[in-house]
C-alpha cells in the first residue's frame, strides 16, 4: 500500500515537473520570439554596379540599412546582383528572387521597354516592386498599384546644367566665348540611346540657354553610354574635327564628363583653357574636378535619398501599410527627390562649414 501511494506520488511530481519546464520553454520561446527581430529580404537588380553613380547608390543603401537594423527592431537582408548591361540577365536574377519568394524587389532597370514584363511577373507573384534611378514609362507603372518609381526628374538635372552654364556666359562672357562671335558652341554626350533621362537632360540643358537669349551652334553629339572610356573616345574625334571652335561639353552625367577632361588634361589644358564642362550626379571624383575648376559644374543626384525613400517604401510595403498614408508621393506611385545644382560657388560655404 506504501509502495503503491510512493510510486502514485512519483509519477505525479514527475508530470508536474514536466508540465513546468514545458510551459518554461514556451515560455522562453515566446519570449525570444518577441525579442528576435523579423527579417525583411529585398532584391537589388542594378543595371551595371561599375557605373559610379550606382556603385554610390548601392553603397548608400548599404550603410543605411545597416543602421536601421541597429535603430529598429529589424533585420535587412539586401541582395544586390549586376545585370552587366544585359536585360535578359536582369530578368534571369528577378526570376530568382520570385523564386525564392523575397519581400520586396528593387530593379535599376536594364531596358525600360522591358518593365511591363517584369511588373506582370511580380505582380502574379504579389511582390511589390520598386524601379529606381531609370524610369519606365508611365503606362508600365500603371499596370499594377504595388509599383513604384523613387528618382528624381530628368528635366530638373538638364535645367540645371544649362543654368550653370548661361551663369558662366554671363559671367565672364570672354572665357565662355573664346571666339568671339556670340555664340556658343558645343559638343553633347549623351547617356544611351532611348533613355529617359538622357533624353530630357539633353533636350533641357539647351532649352534653358534658348529661353534665355543665348544663340547656341551644336557642334556634334553622340551616345557614350554613362562610360568615361567612350566620352573620351567621343571628344578625341570632336578635338580633332572641330578643334579649338568646342566651347562647351555638356554631359549627361560626370563619368563622361570627367572622360572629356581627359582629354583636355592630355592635351595641356587646365581649367582656365579647356572648353566649360558640365556634368550630372554630384560623383567623389566629380566633386574634385569642381574643386579644381575643370568641371565648371554638375548636378547633385540625390543617392542618399533616393536610398532613404527605397527602404522606407520597402518597411512600408512589408508591413502591408498603404505607403501613401505615411509618404509622400506623386499620382500614388512616385517619389521625387530634387536635384541640386553645384559649383565651386557652392562646395565652398558646403566645406566650410563641415
Amino acid at each position: 500500500m506504501t509502495r503503491n501511494i510512493k510510486s502514485c506520488f512519483t509519477r505525479c511530481l514527475t508530470k508536474g515537473l514536466c508540465a513546468a519546464l514545458a510551459l518554461g520553454l514556451l515560455a522562453g520561446c515566446g519570449a525570444r520570439r518577441t525579442q528576435d527581430p523579423r527579417t525583411l529580404r529585398i532584391g537589388v537588380a542594378v543595371y551595371l554596379q561599375s557605373d559610379t553613380f550606382i556603385s554610390t547608390l548601392v553603397q548608400e543603401l548599404e550603410r543605411q540599412a545597416q543602421e536601421r537594423e541597429q535603430t529598429q527592431n529589424i533585420k535587412i537582408n539586401l541582395n544586390v546582383v549586376d545585370g552587366h548591361g544585359s536585360q535578359i540577365t536582369q530578368t534571369e536574377q528577378i526570376d530568382r528572387f520570385i523564386a525564392l519568394d523575397y519581400d520586396v524587389l528593387c530593379v535599376n532597370i536594364v531596358d525600360r521597354t522591358s518593365a511591363a514584363l517584369l511588373i506582370d511577373k511580380a505582380k502574379e507573384a504579389d511582390i511589390p516592386l520598386i524601379f529606381f534611378n531609370r524610369e519606365p514609362v508611365a503606362e508600365d507603372i500603371q499596370r499594377w498599384d504595388s509599383v513604384y518609381y523613387v528618382g528624381a526628374r530628368a528635366e530638373q538635372s538638364g535645367l540645371l546644367q544649362g543654368q550653370i552654364l548661361l551663369d558662366c556666359w554671363l559671367d565672364d562672357r570672354e572665357r565662355a566665348d573664346k571666339n568671339g562671335d556670340g555664340v556658343l558652341q558645343y559638343v553633347m554626350l549623351e547617356g544611351e540611346p532611348g533613355h529617359q533621362d538622357a533624353m530630357l537632360r539633353t533636350e533641357y540643358a539647351v532649352r534653358t540657354l534658348l529661353d534665355a537669349g543665348v544663340e547656341v551652334e551644336k557642334l556634334a553629339s553622340n551616345t557614350a553610354n554613362w562610360d568615361r572610356a567612350q566620352a573620351s573616345a567621343r571628344v578625341t574625334q570632336w578635338v580633332e574635327e572641330f578643334g579649338d571652335s568646342i566651347e562647351a561639353v555638356i554631359s549627361n552625367n560626370d563619368d563622361m564628363a570627367l572622360g572629356a577632361i581627359d582629354v583636355f588634361r592630355q592635351m595641356g589644358m587646365d581649367g582656365e583653357t579647356m572648353p566649360l564642362v558640365v556634368g550630372v550626379d554630384a560623383t567623389a571624383p566629380a566633386l574634385e574636378a569642381v574643386r579644381t575648376g575643370e568641371l565648371k559644374g554638375t548636378v547633385r543626384n540625390d543617392a542618399q535619398g533616393i536610398a532613404q525613400s527605397m527602404l522606407d517604401l520597402s518597411l512600408t510595403l512589408a508591413d502591408g501599410q498603404d505607403p501613401a498614408e505615411t509618404m509622400e508621393l506623386t499620382d500614388g506611385q512616385y517619389i521625387w527627390r530634387p536635384y541640386e545644382q553645384v559649383t565651386l560657388k557652392d562646395l565652398e560655404p558646403q566645406e566650410a562649414a563641415a
